[in-house]
C-alpha cells in the first residue's frame, strides 16, 4: 500500500529543508526505498526515509497547543496548558472548552483562559487541584 499525500508532502518538505536537489533525492529514493518516485513508497519505505532524513539532521516540527506569546502580567503558556489538563482530569475527559470557559467566566469573570492574569491562573490551578482531590459526592 502506498503512503498518503500528507506523508509525501512531509518527505518533500524534509528534502527541501535539508537543501537536497532532485537528483540527490532520486538517488536516495532508489537506494533506500527501491522506488523511482516518492508516491511509489510503501509504509516501510516511508519510515526508512524519515529515519534517514532525521539522521541527516532534519527534525519535523512538533505540534503544540495555541501559544499566545509572552504577555507580561497574563498567564503563561504552561499555566494555560496545566489548567486545560486539570479541567480534562476533573471532568474525566468529558469537559469541553466551552465548559471550561463557562467555569472561568463564573469564577474569574473572564471568557477564555488566555485572558487570565498570572495571579488568577494560579488561583484557577489551585481551585482545580483542590476540586479534583475531593472525593466524589454520593448521588
Amino acid at each position: 500500500m502506498t503512503i498518503t499525500k500528507r506523508q509525501v508532502a512531509l518527505l518533500r518538505f524534509g528534502q527541501r529543508q535539508l537543501g537536497w536537489s532532485d537528483a540527490i533525492w532520486r538517488v536516495t529514493l532508489a537506494e533506500l526505498g527501491g522506488v523511482e518516485s516518492t508516491t511509489e513508497l510503501d509504509q516501510a519505505g516511508f519510515e526508512l526515509l524519515m529515519a534517514f532524513l532525521e539522521y541527516s539532521g532534519w527534525r519535523p516540527a512538533q505540534a503544540k497547543g495555541p501559544d499566545y506569546g509572552n504577555r507580561p502580567g497574563f498567564a503563561s503558556f504552561a499555566q494555560l496548558e496545566l489548567i486545560r489538563t486539570l479541567w480534562r482530569e476533573w471532568t474525566r475527559g468529558e469537559g469541553t472548552a466551552e465548559g471550561l470557559n463557562a467555569w472561568l467566566n463564573r469564577t474569574f469573570k473572564v471568557t477564555h483562559p488566555r485572558f487570565l492574569t498570572a495571579k488568577d491562573a494560579q488561583k484557577a490551578i489551585g481551585a482545580l487541584r483542590r476540586t479534583k482531590a475531593r472525593p466524589p459526592r454520593a448521588a
